[in-house]
């Protein structure tokens, strides 16, 4: 996914999702490549952590039962 950096207000920059730009988003700007500014145009790239989901999920689930059992 491709986005243009809109502006960058209070630490926070504004992301307008390419090419049509008609959606945005805000991200903090620390989390941009160093020198990222107005009008420039990044790459994102998600990628689902199958591993961290499934731990995360029986983290959850035991809480759940240990809450349940008291």
């Amino acid at each position: 996914m491709k986005v243009t950096v809109d502006r960058i207000e209070n630490g926070i920059a504004i992301l307008l999702i390419r090419p049509e730009e008609k959606y945005s988003f805000e991200i903090p700007v620390e989390y941009l490549p160093e020198k990222s500014n107005e009008s420039d145009i990044l790459s994102l790239e998600f990628k689902k952590e199958i591993s961290e989901t499934e731990e995360a999920k029986k983290r959850v689930k035991n809480l759940i039962e240990k809450l349940k059992n008291k």
